[in-house]
């Protein structure tokens, strides 16, 4: 039997519907008839055949969540852990393209991971040493709870060797869940069990000639010399085929949740079958969509493309990203530089939002779940897409000048008094230096827009310097309604007339900024100053910008 529920957080986690808690709530199931284990176990795997993207980050983080869910529900009464298991024992397929001294990598082809020189540096012993380092790194950055498994060290160290054994025992069953899915010629070659041969360290793919489960042996062909092989399939002798590897690791650990992605279907049901083959139920678990590059490509390891967890902690802080993973899980999303910006405000209007939540409103906010339940308790004064344009009209270089704003907008308000604000002060800076200025692309002024800009430009003028926000963006609409081209039949101005269309500020954005978007206008005039904006029409109407 399960815990019962006694607390009211509890109860209100059995009814939410965020998804950490339908899954908790789906790992709940799995226990109701044996009942509860004394650990419930979390599993997330990384091939370390190249550098950790963000997409193996964003599988620990959603499954972090998924265990504080669970945790929740059973009200802390039940202990779990999380693996973040490495199959640094697979061989290299192929180099990728990211890395250097391919040249050296390309003589150790085949070879396991864990026995191929680190092409960066002489720190580590082996290329899945450095890229397991970097992972761990990246993990403790985030302040994940996890313990790191290595294949290498597990098949070495006869961990596995059990279960590789039944698996030498069902190897017939196996064969018949595989063999089915391949095509005639893989079927030739085909064998749960791949040896590592004794001489090259190569990870062979070779058909088996025999099998003894009694001693617990494979025999092969060796493929250069033709020989009869035989070798244990024991102490780190042989390496599985990774859908098998999969079911093994599951059944030897006892993995209760381990989430995948949607290209791994397949995968994960032939594994769920191999691993019952074994006598062990498979985990729960559920397959999220894939992340794309800018293209619309699959992200990659080989290839490198997307986005590499210290590319993202370049422009914005650890919570952004992990309020990225956490929204839409099931739904594909782009996982390039430009989606940075609204990512890092987006998780600040949920912080803000979030002390005005009723506690079941709560449980549905993101930031509970990134911060397992205790989230900050205020969001920031200035969003970054705010910061960028100031830094954009202003033409900052650092961090103090685009305080002098701030400070002058929000007096008392200091990089000493607001540390989270100042750290995205530099975020902004760096990010637009990088992605904003290279695209900035000024127009001048149509006859229409010059007597526009003008006439705001005398509305500015009859406004006092601390004018707020909503004054100025009245005064914008103000001049566009009598204009024909920015009138929109579909909204309905305060006399009854048309409304303003977004063309309005569509051209301010590409004349006063070099920008297709940009802020709410009148917010951000009342930050950079109403002397300021006067400047910046008079350059723009004199053609400095174009």
């Amino acid at each position: 039997m399960n815990p019962p529920v006694t607390s009211h957080l509890a109860e209100l986690a059995l009814q939410s519907n965020a998804w950490p808690f339908e899954e908790a709530r789906k790992l709940l199931k799995r226990f109701e008839a044996e009942g509860m284990p004394e650990t419930v176990l979390f599993e997330t795997g990384y091939g370390p055949s190249g550098l950790p993207h963000i997409g193996t980050f964003g599988e620990v983080a959603r499954t972090t969540m998924v265990r504080h869910a669970f945790s929740v529900l059973t009200e802390g009464k039940v202990a779990t852990k999380l693996i973040c298991f490495s199959d640094d024992m697979d061989g290299l397929r192929k180099v990728p393209e990211n890395i250097p001294n391919r040249e050296m990598m390309l003589q150790h082809l085949g070879k396991p991971l864990s026995r191929i020189p680190d092409p960066f540096s002489n720190e580590y012993p082996s290329f899945a040493a450095h890229n397991n380092a970097r992972l761990r790194s990246f993990l403790d950055t985030f302040g994940f709870e996890y313990e790191f498994a290595s294949a290498t060290d597990y098949y070495a160290s006869g961990r596995l060797d059990d279960t590789l054994l039944k698996m030498l025992a069902v190897y017939d069953d196996v064969m018949e869940i595989i063999l089915p899915t391949l095509g005639p010629e893989r079927r030739e070659t085909y064998s749960p069990f791949l040896p590592v041969h004794p001489v090259t360290g190569v990870v062979l793919q070779v058909p088996m000639v025999d099998r003894n489960v009694e001693k617990g042996t494979i025999t092969y062909l060796d493929p250069d010399t033709r020989e009869q092989m035989e070798t244990p399939v024991t102490g780190g002798a042989v390496k599985c085929q990774w859908k098998a590897d999969w079911a093994l690791r599951w059944a030897a650990l006892g993995v209760d949740y381990e989430m995948a992605g949607k290209d791994l279907i397949d995968s994960v049901n032939l594994s769920s079958k191999i691993c019952r083959a074994l006598g062990c139920p498979p985990p729960e678990g559920f397959n999220y969509e894939l992340f794309l590059d800018d293209g619309g490509q699959k992200i990659s390891k080989s290839k490198g493309n997307g986005l590499t967890i210290d590319e993202w902690l370049t422009y914005a802080s650890p919570k952004s990203l992990s309020f990225y993973m956490f929204n839409k899980p099931k739904a594909a999303k782009k996982l390039y530089f430009d989606v940075i910006p609204k990512a890092v405000d987006d998780y600040y209007q949920f912080v803000s939002a979030y002390q005005r939540q009723e506690p079941k409103q709560q449980l549905q906010n993101p930031v509970w779940h990134i911060h397992s339940g205790n989230p900050p308790t205020e969001g920031i004064k200035v969003p970054f897409a705010m910061l960028l344009n100031l830094v954009s009209a202003s033409n900052a270089s650092n961090a103090e000048t685009l305080w002098g704003f701030i400070s002058r907008y929000y007096p008392g308000v200091t990089p000493a008094s607001d540390p989270e604000l100042d750290q995205i002060v530099s975020y902004a800076i760096r990010y637009y230096d990088d992605f904003v200025k290279p695209t900035k692309r000024f127009r001048a002024p149509d006859a229409v827009e010059r007597d526009a800009l003008q006439k705001f430009d005398s509305k500015l003028a009859d406004l006092p310097a601390d004018a707020d926000a909503a004054t100025i963006q009245n005064a914008l609409l103000d001049v566009a309604r009598p204009i024909e081209r920015y009138q929109d039949a579909k909204k309905t101005g305060p006399d009854g007339g048309p409304g303003v269309s977004g063309e309005w500020f569509q051209a301010l954005y590409q004349v006063l900024l070099g920008q297709e978007k940009g802020p709410r206008f009148g917010s951000f005039i009342a930050l950079y100053g109403i002397a300021e904006t006067r400047k910046m029409i008079a350059d723009a109407l004199a053609g400095k910008f174009s």
